[in-house]
């Protein structure tokens, strides 16, 4: 009987080790999360690739936690709050952090 609960401590302790390996911090998104950013990542993309005024290829789009940051640089002023409202828009995002440039 001592093997067997010794077996059933380790499997329970590399049970917590390993869901706590998936959780998220401060510094790191857990899977889940990550998955998550991916798709707001790919939707945010897609909205700007439609966008007829917005070059979408300038603009640089990360997201972490449901916060997407945009960067890189548009033509126009008008251009940066387009982004943003649109941006804005999707489902999933809970905050936009933009940092895009008018080009000089």
């Amino acid at each position: 009987m001592t093997f067997v609960r010794r077996l059933a401590a380790f499997l329970s302790a590399l049970l917590i080790f390993a869901l706590a390996g998936c959780a998220s911090t401060d510094n790191r998104a857990s899977t889940g999360q990550y998955i998550d950013d991916t798709m707001i990542t790919a939707k945010v993309k897609s909205a700007l690739v439609a966008d007829p005024e917005l070059k979408a290829t300038e603009i640089q789009v990360d997201t972490f936690k449901g916060t997407v940051q945009l960067s890189g640089f548009v033509a126009a002023p008008e251009h940066v709050q387009m982004a943003e409202r649109l941006v804005r828009d999707i489902a999933g995002v809970k905050s936009v952090k933009n940092d895009i440039a008018i080009k000089r």
